[in-house]
């Protein structure tokens, strides 16, 4: 990415959707965030327009795409890595795409100096998605079916978004602290990535989402993940 030229960070992964500009250094300069519920299609293009004029910003002057990939609802993570690749595409510029969790994880370690954490998603209206983060070391996601025990290590600070009723109260205070500051975490993450010279490939990037066999996964809880395909 060009040196002063700004990025723009899009995530769709929770319920509270997120487009932002930041610098090339990282740093936040602008965002907005809102409740977007299953109307991601409706709003996301809006919100970015809306993003750039209040920068006075055209699209052709970004110099980076940042894009969250989960985990996270089919729909919304579909809409926003179809969203980000294709302005990415357009434009003739760079895209990075962020493990939502790493960020969140990221988001969460500044606030609280803790290198393990643990961070806590929904996959349906039973299962939870974990996603262990220690430092900069991401693991796999694993689905959790519900009712199952989570195998959680006892040392680590688990963070929880999205799981209001099924999560502890410290776990969703902190979760909702760190997404908070999703927006900083994904444009600090994705400039570190872009200064390093490691962007995406725009057609490979694939989100992480989960999603259920027609017929099959809701007997046995089965989840099928989008980095699985060959």
């Amino acid at each position: 990415m060009a040196a002063g030229r700004l990025s723009l960070a899009i995530d769709t992964a929770t319920s509270v959707a997120v487009v932002a500009l930041g610098e090339s250094s990282g740093a936040l300069r602008r965002e907005l965030t809102w409740s977007a519920g299953y109307r991601h299609g409706e709003e996301l293009l809006g919100r970015i327009v809306e993003l750039l004029a209040a920068e006075d910003l055209r699209r052709d002057e970004l110099g980076a795409i940042v894009v969250g990939t989960g985990p996270g609802a089919f729909t919304g993570l579909r809409i926003g890595l179809a969203t980000a690749k294709t302005l990415a595409h357009e434009l003739g510029i760079p895209i990075v795409g962020i493990s939502t969790a790493a960020a969140l994880a990221h988001a969460a370690a500044a606030d609280l100096g803790a290198d393990h954490i643990v961070v806590l998603l929904p996959a349906g209206p039973s299962g939870i998605v974990v996603t262990d983060v220690r430092g900069a070391a991401v693991a796999q996601p694993r689905l959790v079916s519900g009712g199952a025990d989570l195998e959680l290590d006892a040392a680590a600070t688990v963070i929880a978004v999205d799981l209001d009723g099924r999560a502890a109260a410290d776990d969703l205070a902190r979760g909702s602290g760190a997404r908070e500051r999703l927006a900083e975490s994904l444009l600090a993450l994705g400039a570190a990535r872009l200064e390093a010279g490691d962007a995406d490939d725009v057609a490979r990037l694939v989100p992480e989402y989960v999603s259920l066999p027609r017929g099959v996964a809701a007997a046995s809880g089965e989840m099928a993940w989008s980095l699985d395909r060959p």
